[in-house]
């Protein structure tokens, strides 16, 4: 098996599938939006910060659509959780959940899942040591910004014992379940085409 993850296929596929239409494109980010609410739904109860699936569908489509149908997937899910539709971890939803002290990790998708999007689309074939350096740092980027906004309600300390420390592990497991899923999908892809 080769080192190579073979990403640079997935984001040719991405690149076909997006540019067509602005229709096309719009299904595909509604499409990337209920993956992560479904990943929302797979949760282990924390306090005050649920440990969900989320960030991996989240840099999962950062990965396999690029930034843009990635950034634009979050997006809606943000705006249908402040539309009150059950989105978010454990089919909660509303704009206070936005808002409120766990709010900084939500608002945080968008970014991470752009970033991991032009990290990916800009570097072409690149190894699985690479595309897991670029999922844990879009994964420290949303506990960085949840953690840094969730201070502002429980102080620094207590922020980082229960909003950091406790998903580092998690972390750690997402980003290589996403590198596994994207060299998965590469495969899948390449024997579609023989």
């Amino acid at each position: 098996m080769t080192q190579h993850v073979s990403i640079l296929g997935i984001s040719r596929l991405s690149a076909v599938l997006v540019r067509p239409s602005a229709g096309r494109s719009l299904a595909l980010a509604s499409a990337g939006s209920m993956l992560i609410s479904a990943a929302a739904q797979i949760s282990v109860p924390l306090m005050p910060v649920p440990m969900t699936l989320q960030t991996y569908a989240v840099l999962l489509l950062g990965a396999t659509l690029g930034w843009r149908i990635a950034g634009l997937s979050a997006l809606l899910y943000l705006i249908e959780a402040a539309l009150g539709l059950p989105v978010l971890a454990n089919g909660t939803s509303g704009l206070l959940r936005l808002i409120g002290p766990t709010g900084g990790y939500l608002l945080a998708f968008p970014i991470a899942a752009m970033a991991v999007g032009l990290a990916v689309q800009r570097s072409g074939g690149i190894n699985r040591l690479w595309v897991f350096f670029v999922m844990m740092a879009a994964h420290a980027v949303i506990l960085a910004m949840g953690t840094t906004w969730l201070a502002t309600a429980l102080g620094w300390e207590k922020a980082v014992a229960v909003g950091t420390t406790p998903f580092l592990l998690g972390s750690v497991v997402k980003s290589a379940l996403v590198v596994a899923s994207v060299e998965a999908l590469a495969s899948v892809r390449q024997r579609l085409r023989k």
